[in-house]
């Protein structure tokens, strides 16, 4: 049973390493691309565009640090971090579906992305209730 948890883990970790170095890299050299592809508009101002490439060096961050972390499963820090991108997924959800229901925001991408951080949250847990059931014994 540990094999399977850092197997699900590491991967865990490496698509999400992947996933979200692409997404990153395309906020820092296409913001208005991506941000118009993902809510419908895009970024109309020099400061929504900055904004934007703020966000894609923070995400950029977390695509590093997962990829760092993947070959670590078994440490506090590769647990830390399934706990983060745990928050993280479920916190872009949330920010992305209100602002759907207050404002209708939505682009081609939209669901695909939402359904997506959902997975991407779901696999977080299972791997913390399966590293939480290996640490009870």
């Amino acid at each position: 049973m540990p094999g399977t948890l850092g197997a699900n883990s590491k991967l865990l970790l490496s698509v999400t390493g992947v996933i979200e170095a692409a997404t990153g890299l395309a906020l820092l050299l296409a913001p208005a691309f991506l941000v118009q592809v993902l809510l419908g508009a895009a970024p109309d101002t020099p400061v929504g565009t900055t904004a934007a490439r703020v966000a894609g060096a923070a995400v950029l961050s977390l695509a590093v640090a997962c990829w760092l972390g993947r070959d670590d499963v078994a440490g506090k820090a590769a647990k830390g971090l399934v706990t983060a991108m745990l928050f993280y997924n479920f916190a872009v959800v949330a920010t992305l579906v209100l602002e759907w229901l207050r404002h209708g925001t939505s682009g081609i991408a939209f669901w695909p992305v939402v359904a997506g951080h959902i997975a991407l949250g779901v696999w977080c847990v299972a791997c913390g209730l399966a590293s939480n059931r290996i640490a009870d014994r």
